[in-house]
């Protein structure tokens, strides 16, 4: 059973022996300045957590889930490693995506197996971000799309055409009953041209329009920092990789994709500050950004404006979160009362790991809610986007995850706040 804190409620423990190869047992290990890069990745109810060569799925909830392990075969000559992970998840689909310092996008079914296989572009694959698009403001999300980051250049796959590959080959398994330099295509503004906003060393903020045929089978907007700015389509999810059909007798040639041109929008330069790690919101038009000099700069997408800025909060994590702001107040008499989206406030969670505390503040111009001591072997950590989420269905808010890696302890921030 769960238990309740006043700002925690815990959910679980993941501590187990097989995360002594990523490094348990030593205090801090799981540490964003521990001397091994641990990558995490959570979702309802599972949690993958990888290191270099190894990608474990273990259960929170479950002590006696069984835990499975996957080892890529990555390439010892050009020393490939695993760069990043992410669930990616589509109503009764659950796999995971696991990028390579080479540039390849794999993704793994719930039993270990290799689905599919895909370069994506010559290069270190450096964050797998997926994102929901609104139809309006009072509507639940209607679709979303992945976003695969790399130095200097933004892929981009439509969510509902990677659904439609894996639901066409029938392999899948559902999911168990028991969410550096950075970028994002941050929005919409009509058939023909999204926004990217991208961050890094040669730029604290950027920001660009690109130009793409929404009538292509599968949308892949490429963008390169590169001057000029320019971006290419990927062509589609061809070349996969199954597990029970032969490997075929040649390597089958890896083809970089066309460019063509894009338009930069604006660029905020302030030497030596650089932007470190971006974070966007559910509409997407709010993004946190944290740079070298430990600022958090707060950006809102569509006005291209720095909005909001918080000073001292070196190597600082942030996820945007929803919560109950003063509920007793609004629906007194209704104890059955289920919260809508109208009833939760946006909200920043910051976790500063050097001063050991984690800071709600409400967006975007409101107070400090919250203020929370935390170990120095924690990590904060957010379940991805769910693809295909019904209209009828109860509104889900984001929520934000505690993972203690000294006890394996998984907590969640409460929503309500009186």
């Amino acid at each position: 059973m769960s238990r309740r804190s006043h700002h925690l409620t815990e959910l679980g423990c993941i501590a187990c022996e097989d995360l002594a190869e990523f490094g348990a047992g030593k205090e801090g290990w799981l540490a964003p300045d521990a001397g091994t890069t641990v990558l995490c990745a959570i979702d309802a109810h599972s949690i993958a957590i990888a290191n270099r060569s190894l990608v474990l799925i273990l259960g929170w909830s479950d002590p006696d889930e069984q835990r499975v392990k996957i080892r890529p075969e990555l390439s010892p000559i050009e020393a490939e490693r695993i760069t990043t992970i992410e669930w990616l998840v589509f109503d009764d689909i659950k796999v995971i995506a696991v990028g390579t310092s080479r540039g390849f996008l794999l993704i793994y079914s719930l039993r270990g197996d290799l689905i599919h296989r895909q370069m994506v572009y010559h290069g270190q694959i450096i964050k797998l971000r997926v994102r929901g698009t609104k139809k309006d403001q009072m509507q639940d999300i209607s679709s979303g799309d992945v976003c695969v980051v790399m130095p200097g250049v933004i892929a981009r796959f439509d969510g509902s055409d990677i659904q439609s590959m894996l639901q066409s080959n029938h392999w899948y398994n559902t999911s168990s009953t028991h969410g550096t330099p950075a970028a994002f295509i941050v929005g919409q503004s009509s058939q023909r041209y999204y926004c990217a906003v991208t961050i890094g060393d040669d730029a604290v903020i950027s920001a660009f329009r690109l130009s793409v045929d929404r009538k292509r089978s599968l949308v892949g907007a490429i963008l390169s920092k590169v001057m000029p700015a320019t971006f290419s389509t990927i062509s589609s999810f061809s070349k996969m990789i199954w597990r029970n059909e032969p490997t075929p007798n040649r390597k089958p040639e890896e083809k970089l994709q066309s460019f063509a041109r894009a338009s930069a929008l604006t660029c905020l330069k302030d030497h030596p500050r650089k932007g470190e790690k971006l974070t966007l919101s559910p509409s997407g038009t709010l993004a946190a950004i944290t740079d070298s000099l430990g600022r958090i700069l707060l950006l809102d997408t569509q006005a291209l404006v720095v909005v909001r800025l918080w000073k001292g909060y070196r190597d600082a994590n942030c996820f945007f979160m929803e919560m109950l702001v003063n509920r007793d107040d609004k629906h007194p008499s209704s104890s059955h009362h289920a919260p809508g989206k109208s009833d939760y406030c946006l909200c920043l969670a910051i976790h500063a790991p050097r001063k050991g505390v984690i800071e709600v503040w409400q967006m975007r111009t409101g107070p400090r809610l919250l203020a929370l001591n935390c170990a120095k072997g924690c990590r904060l950590l957010q379940p991805t986007y769910r693809f295909g989420s019904l209209s009828d269905s109860p509104y889900v808010p984001l929520e934000v995850f505690l993972l203690n890696g000294d006890s394996g302890q998984l907590s969640v921030l409460n929503r309500l706040l009186n």
